[in-house]
């Protein structure tokens, strides 16, 4: 019979595309600004998090009267659509109810050389009658181990990073990292998932120095991020992804009732050098 071993995975939602972004931009856009404390990182918040966490986890965002303490970066999802056209590597239609689970796909398939070993010193022994010696049998057959993995559901999420500060200098010295060439297109990664994204050519740039008000000097510059990601499930609403490791069978072997009690062939007898058991083949 072939084995099969599931291991289950953590499921990549859209929660860990959320974290795989907030991660590009605190660890590797690590912003820093010129404050009138020094050359410091400028904190990157969440705003998808309620507003009294945001208080209470970090009181370095504010001031003493609330206000959010500039230069700030902060990261919010816009929208999220599932389209057709973007498919990624499975273009076809597979169910997802269905017996037995979700449809899954074989991402590898490798011998398995132990059991595979095994087998054909199996076979030569008996062979070659309890002699291991000599060229392996063709006829004892391969194990392979294929790894299947469940099919994804590629959504397209867009993300927009809001940069606040409130000296020009500081934006002079934000925007460009969002501005290079290098950091157009990108990969995110969290858990092991890796995603694609891809920065967008506008910039909404803003600020209020026309304002002649008493109002808090800011510069504010807007700028979206496409990530073309997947889902394959969750640990609530719908199952946890599971990998399987499944090996094939070699032979398909039915035993006897003769054999298990012992019985002989009767006809032996007319057969020379025939000891009359019954043998598997």
């Amino acid at each position: 019979m072939p084995s099969e071993e599931i291991i289950q995975i953590v499921p990549s939602n859209l929660e860990n595309i959320d974290q795989a972004l907030y991660n590009f931009i605190d660890a590797e856009i690590n912003a820093h600004s010129t404050t009138n404390k020094g050359f410091t990182k400028v904190p990157v918040l969440w705003l998808g998090t309620e507003r009294a966490y945001q208080i209470k986890n970090d009181k370095k965002l504010r001031d003493s009267v609330g206000k959010l303490k500039l230069p700030l970066i902060t990261a919010t999802r816009l929208s999220v659509s599932r389209d057709d056209d973007f498919r990624g590597s499975y273009r076809s239609y597979y169910p997802s109810h269905q017996v037995g689970g979700p449809q899954r796909v074989a991402t590898t398939k490798i011998i398995k050389q132990d059991k595979t070993r095994n087998y054909a010193n199996a076979a030569e022994m008996q062979e070659s009658k309890g002699d291991p010696t000599g060229p392996l049998s063709a006829s004892s057959g391969i194990v392979y181990e294929t790894i299947m993995v469940p099919i994804p559901t590629y959504v397209t999420c867009m993300y927009e990073i809001n940069i606040r500060t409130e000296y020009q200098q500081q934006m002079n010295e934000l925007l460009p990292i969002f501005l290079v060439d290098e950091k157009n297109v990108t990969t995110l990664e969290n858990n092991g998932y890796k995603y694609e994204a891809f920065i967008q050519g506008e910039y909404g740039t803003e600020n209020n120095l026309a304002a002649l008000g008493t109002d808090e000097r800011m510069f504010t510059a807007k700028v979206q991020i496409k990530v073309l990601g997947y889902i394959n499930g969750d640990d609530t609403n719908s199952n946890t992804p599971k990998i399987i490791r499944r090996q094939n069978a070699i032979k398909v072997v039915i035993s006897r009732e003769r054999v298990i009690v012992g019985d002989r062939r009767p006809w032996s007898e007319n057969i020379p050098g025939d000891d009359g058991n019954y043998r598997e083949f």
